[in-house]
Formats: C-alpha cells, sequence, structure tokens
C-alpha cells in the first residue's frame, strides 16, 4: 500500500518554469526508483526522468538541460524542477515508483496525475 500524490502543475508561459513534487506515503515500504512520465493526449505515456534511491538521474532527451529530478529520502519526496517550458511540454505528469514491501518489489505504483500546460 503506496500512495504517490503529484502536486505543482499547472499554467505557465512559454519559457516559464514548475516545480513538480510527489510525495509517497504508506507503510511498511521503501522507494526503489522513482520517475516522473507525462501523457499528452493521443499520446503514449513516456518517460520524463528517473532517478534512484542513490541519486542516479536520467532524462528523455526533450527536457535534458531544462528539467533537473531530484529526491528528498527523509520526506520521500521527489522534485521535477522544469525552466524554460515548451508549449510541447504540456501534458498530465504523473509520478512513478518501484516499492520494496515487506513480501516483494513492485512497479506499479502511480500518482492521480498534475496537468501542466504550458500556453500563451
Amino acid at each position: 500500500q503506496v500512495q504517490l500524490v503529484e502536486s505543482g502543475g499547472g499554467l505557465v508561459q512559454p519559457g516559464g518554469s514548475l516545480r513538480l513534487s510527489c510525495a509517497a506515503s504508506g507503510s511498511a515500504f521503501s522507494i526503489v526508483n522513482m520517475g516522473w512520465y507525462r501523457q499528452a493526449p493521443g499520446k503514449q505515456r513516456e518517460l520524463v526522468a528517473g532517478i534512484t534511491t542513490a541519486g542516479s538521474r536520467n532524462y528523455a532527451e526533450s527536457v535534458k538541460g531544462r528539467s533537473t529530478i531530484s529526491r528528498d529520502n527523509t520526506k520521500n519526496t521527489m522534485y521535477l524542477q522544469m525552466n524554460s517550458l515548451k508549449p510541447e511540454d504540456t501534458a498530465v505528469y504523473y509520478c512513478h515508483a518501484c516499492a520494496k514491501t515487506v513480501a516483494t518489489t513492485r512497479c506499479d505504483y502511480w500518482g492521480q496525475g498534475t496537468q501542466v500546460t504550458v500556453s500563451s
């Protein structure tokens, strides 16, 4: 029982910035990996950025140089700082996590999504 809740989305002008947050909660779990995905209407969900517990990061080519993924392990919270936003960044952004419980490790934990709209 791991719950993920995103926040920080909204409407921003091109060139602006947003910081998305994802808070993980539950009991008897530890996060192995976390990541941000996004899905635009009519498109497949795609990985934006991922981060391991140790801090290793990876980014989609479309956001490299403009975005920074980070996490605060003491708060079980992950962040995505997005700068120089473009209209093509418009999508619903989802938090994803692989979590280890007492029984097993599962990678089917998703947040409800937060809308990011980049428009003038």
